[in-house]
């Protein structure tokens, strides 16, 4: 059974390495597993969809060697299609994509999920869930933002709390 298909109704916080000290990575995902995490979430960024520039797939490929937790791969990037493909082979278990960027949701999460990895999409706090509605079938899992994207360390929108459980 896949990650998310464990889960069933019941929402996971996962932490982003944004969070970490890279000079540690595995060993602070090591702890934040020893504290209950079930999963790590892995923002990527590429300076042009948001303003920050973080990780790839060989930096995803070194993790995924050396700890146990899952690896999500979180796609903040303009091309997400260009690369999925490196993603997959690095070994992450799920990616989302931000609908906002995609020319073909449908195709993308398509991309995703025949390369044998979950697929889900994440919402930015100003994109509606109405937006995605048609895509709940095609999709394991739903990252609701409560932060805007581009920066770890950002103040929680309470807001999202209804976000969440509209969807």
């Amino acid at each position: 059974m896949t990650f998310f298909g464990r889960l069933g109704d019941r929402v996971v916080g996962a932490p982003s390495i944004l969070a970490a000290d890279f000079s540690e990575l595995a060993e602070e995902v090591r702890r934040a597993e020893r504290g209950g995490a079930e999963l790590v979430h892995f923002d990527v960024m590429d300076n042009h969809f948001v303003p920050n520039l973080t990780v790839g797939p060989a930096v995803a490929a070194s993790l995924a060697a050396v700890v146990d937790l899952p690896i999500d791969a979180h796609l903040q990037v303009t091309n997400p299609d260009n690369l999925i493909p490196s993603f997959i082979e690095a070994g992450v278990v799920s990616i989302s994509v931000q609908p906002e960027v995609v020319t073909h949701l449908h195709r993308t999460l398509d991309l995703i999920r025949t390369g044998g990895c979950e697929a889900g999409v994440a919402l930015n706090p100003t994109t509606a869930p109405e937006s995605i509605v048609w895509a709940l079938p095609y999709v394991s899992y739903v990252n609701v933002m409560c932060v805007n994207p581009g920066f770890g360390g950002q103040d929680f929108i309470p807001e999202m709390v209804e976000k969440v459980r509209r969807l």
